[in-house]
């Protein structure tokens, strides 16, 4: 069976070619994936629905998102221009991981070729993050009895503040944050369980880190799970400050989706951070949540 993955031309905004965030990333993974046969067609997503988007967010902050009415406050807050195709961009990716999660369902194990958008809280964006389409996602699963007990494993540098805002009193969604201490947000929110990691720790001790928390996370009988895999942890990354090598994020990516493939339990990858100094470093990066996906197929 091949792996589902989920793409679309829209993923792609104009934000303008000096912006800081490398926005051709997901272009070029889709080209890059295909490329090297990892898959060889995508499933494409629909925008997601207004319904939708409001198990997660309040109906004013989508409307002003989707009519470009966001003050100038909350638009210097996500960090990107609200241009048509932001707003595009915004609906399409999150419908993307609502499609990965039916197909993770479906096959075991799926995922989009964009998301992971964790700064995103009820009342607005942050971050480069628009709508969170993990919780967006994680919602529609559980109202529609697709899942009972949801696992978000998040392991971008950054913590997933909205995320853990978003489900602070939902005992059916355990929010997971393994990130960098001394990084973005300064202010962090409360997970379910918060793993802060020292500045330049490197691969041998995240990796001992991340074993001993998967071994407490498969006491807690999960049915489904969402994993952001952030390569923002990357040693030549521009927002990192952890010292993770490449094959430290290769064996990241392969123990987290096999610990949970081999249990039987569905899983929904999507991207997360990465904001490398090399840029083809940073599709490949990328590229190894898919890759280690596919091999469990």
């Amino acid at each position: 069976m091949d792996l589902s993955v989920v793409n679309h031309e829209d993923y792609f905004a104009k934000i303008g070619d000096d912006h800081k965030f490398p926005i051709n990333k997901f272009g070029e993974l889709a080209n890059y994936l295909l490329k090297k046969k990892i898959v060889e067609k995508f499933h494409k997503p629909y925008p997601c629905s207004e319904e939708t988007l409001k198990r997660a967010h309040s109906e004013k902050y989508i409307n002003d998102v989707k009519n470009k009415t966001l003050d100038q406050n909350s638009i210097k807050k996500i960090g990107f221009p609200l241009v048509d195709s932001v707003v595009k961009r915004s609906l399409v990716a999150t419908g993307g991981t609502v499609l990965a999660s039916k197909l993770a369902i479906k096959n075991g194990v799926a995922c989009n070729t964009a998301g992971g958008s964790h700064h995103a809280n009820f009342n607005g964006g942050a971050g480069y993050c628009v709508f969170n389409d993990v919780a967006v996602a994680a919602q529609y699963l559980l109202d529609r009895g697709l899942a009972g007990k949801i696992l978000i494993i998040d392991l971008d540098v950054h913590q997933g503040n909205g995320s853990a805002d978003i489900f602070r009193t939902n005992n059916n969604v355990f929010t997971f944050s393994m990130h960098s201490k001394s990084n973005y947000p300064a202010k962090k929110s409360i997970s379910d369980c918060d793993v802060e990691l020292e500045n330049d720790m490197e691969d041998k001790e995240y990796l001992r880190i991340l074993r001993f928390y998967l071994n407490q996370l498969n006491e807690e009988n999960f049915d489904f799970v969402f994993y952001i895999a952030g390569v923002d942890i990357h040693f030549n990354d521009r927002l990192g400050k952890l010292k993770i090598s490449d094959e430290g994020v290769r064996e990241r990516d392969e123990v987290v989706t096999e610990n949970f493939f081999s249990q039987g339990i569905p899983l929904c990858g999507v991207l997360g951070g990465g904001y490398n100094k090399d840029f083809n470093k940073l599709v490949e990066l990328h590229s190894f949540l898919h890759q280690s996906c596919a091999k469990l197929l």
